[in-house]
């Protein structure tokens, strides 16, 4: 009946509030069930690990970062005793070794669980980020004799292994990453998560990296702005448009001015990342140097050009024009090398290939067109008819 309000009897109240107080006690006790299984620094490992990774009292035990916690201890001749544990279901976990804190150039040890309850630990060598470029049984990290272990101990995963280091190891950038696809031959997916931890041996103390990631992507980004768009654009008007006088001249200016502002905000940025870093990339650090030393002798030469009638000014159109389209060119070789050693990733690699590939096409069809135009004629002087003697 329309409008009719229904009450409800004590008694299924009471029922439902008895039926809810059970479904919590039962979440709790599962919750609880699982925390036994998951991780602490007071689990007892000599159950389930071998020696010499199952004495829980010989390691220094750390959380670092979500579920994973890092077990360590030191041994004579620069040995390093390693547990590393997480919650696991299914996929990889994955400790790995950088000089950097980034993924690129580092070692990595990873372990799984795989078909059958079969475990799996191998060292993979981080060439790159794409999967191809992950690859199984390289790297620098020196094992022992000892052999590592996988175990699966309820609801977390144990990876154990020795490393051997030609030094004592007190400072070190440490890569944690997991996924959750099993590897098929051996072959890893993308990870779902990552961190980079710099962790000190010595004290046992970690922390989250400081790695310059925006200062990175700004330096980058200037870099192609500056050499991969506006520098390019500010030349073809220069050398196409040149029939738009005096409006070429003016837009050449401007734009190469600041292209050339923003080259060098790129290079403070690099500079800054190259201090903060201090790593090894002698080649894509000198040539951006030395271009960019092409660029102020560019600019330099805008302040020097001679008048259109001096004897000079031919071999300064030389000058200018040729070391314009060198410090151009150097400068695409040097986007492409520093995406290289930056381990960008395929956004970075298409978005400069796609400006790339805009200017060349433009240039291409430009030059075309400048050809089938041919040489300007000059104006032919007017006729005079002698009058009749």
């Amino acid at each position: 009946m329309a409008g009719e309000i229904r009450t409800v009897s004590p008694h299924m109240f009471f029922r439902a509030s008895a039926f809810a107080v059970l479904l919590l006690l039962s979440l709790d006790d599962e919750i609880r069930a699982v925390e036994a299984q998951t991780d602490s620094c007071d689990s007892d490992l000599s159950s389930f690990l071998p020696f010499p990774f199952n004495s829980s009292s010989a390691l220094t035990c750390r959380p670092v970062w979500n579920t994973f916690v890092l077990r360590y201890s030191k041994a004579p001749d620069n040995v390093l005793n390693i547990v590393l544990s997480a919650v696991y279901t299914s996929g990889w976990v994955g400790l790995g070794f950088s000089r950097d804190g980034m993924m690129v150039g580092s070692s990595a040890m990873v372990g799984w669980i795989g078909k059958e309850s079969r475990a799996h630990i191998r060292q993979y060598f981080l060439r790159g980020q794409s999967s191809s470029e992950v690859r199984v049984n390289e790297g620098q990290l020196l094992g022992t004799d000892v052999s590592p272990a996988v175990v699966l101990n309820g609801a977390t995963i144990y990876l154990a292994f020795q490393l051997k280091f030609l030094a004592p190891i007190t400072q070190q950038s440490l890569l944690f990453a997991f996924g959750a696809a099993t590897p098929h031959h051996y072959r890893l997916k993308e990870h779902e998560d990552k961190t980079s931890v710099f962790f000190d041996f010595s004290a046992g103390t970690s922390s989250i990296s400081s790695y310059p990631h925006q200062l990175k992507k700004a330096h980058g980004a200037l870099a192609i702005f500056a050499w991969g768009v506006l520098l390019p654009v500010g030349a073809i008007f220069a050398r196409y448009f040149r029939q738009f006088d005096p409006l070429w001249y003016y837009l050449h200016a401007v734009i190469q001015f600041a292209g050339f502002l923003i080259a060098l905000a790129s290079l403070v940025a690099g500079v800054s990342l190259y201090n903060k870093l201090h790593v090894n990339v002698l080649a894509h650090r000198g040539l951006g140097i030395f271009v960019f030393v092409l660029a102020i002798l560019q600019v330099l030469a805008f302040f020097l050009r001679p008048e259109k009638d001096s004897k000079v000014r031919r071999y300064w159109n030389w000058y200018h024009h040729w070391v314009g389209r060198i410090a151009l060119f150097l400068a695409a070789v040097n986007i492409v090398l520093g995406i290289q050693v930056g381990g960008a990733g395929n956004g970075w690699k298409g978005g400069y290939g796609f400006c790339l590939a805009v200017i060349i096409i433009t240039v291409s069809v430009l030059e075309v067109m400048l050809c089938l135009r041919g040489p300007k004629k000059a104006a032919e002087p007017p006729s005079f008819q002698m009058p009749p003697q």
